[in-house]
């Protein structure tokens, strides 16, 4: 029984192509990742729950089949920005988000990391002496309500 569940699992990992442009996103790397923490011992793995093994297989096809893509079509490749197919995957990569990330930071973030100590030795230290400082009290803070 857990064999047939692994060969399942292991044929639909092997067509399922894995996206190099997402890394750390990506439904194929995921599926391998998972296969192989759930069928650690290969076609000698006791599942401890075949039913939930099966669902997840039965909600994974349709996806791999396109299912719903052929079920509800689309007159056009494009959707209502115009973007081709390859022009979204290059948007939703993960360089290129990252990009987008470095350009939405704000000044004050950006002088932080520029300047903030690499080793995390240095790291502490500088809020030793940032916490070992004396603190003068403001005329407001010591007023009365």
């Amino acid at each position: 029984m857990a064999a047939s569940h692994y060969q399942n699992f292991l044929q639909f990992c092997e067509e399922w192509p894995v996206d190099e442009t997402k890394r750390g996103r990506d439904l194929g790397a995921y599926q391998w990742e998972w296969v192989a923490h759930a069928f650690w011992e290969g076609e000698n793995t006791q599942i401890a729950e075949p039913e939930a093994c099966d669902q997840r297989y039965e909600s994974l096809v349709p996806l791999h089949s396109n299912y719903y893509k052929h079920k509800y079509p689309h007159p056009r490749d494009t959707s209502f920005s115009g973007l081709s197919l390859e022009e979204y995957k290059l948007v939703v990569s993960t360089d290129t988000l990252e990009e987008f990330k470095e350009i939405n930071k704000g000044v004050w973030k950006k002088l932080q990391e520029k300047f903030a100590p690499r080793d995390p030795e240095e790291k502490h230290k500088a809020w030793a002496r940032a916490l070992s400082r004396p603190r003068y009290l403001s005329v407001k803070s010591c007023m009365l309500p």
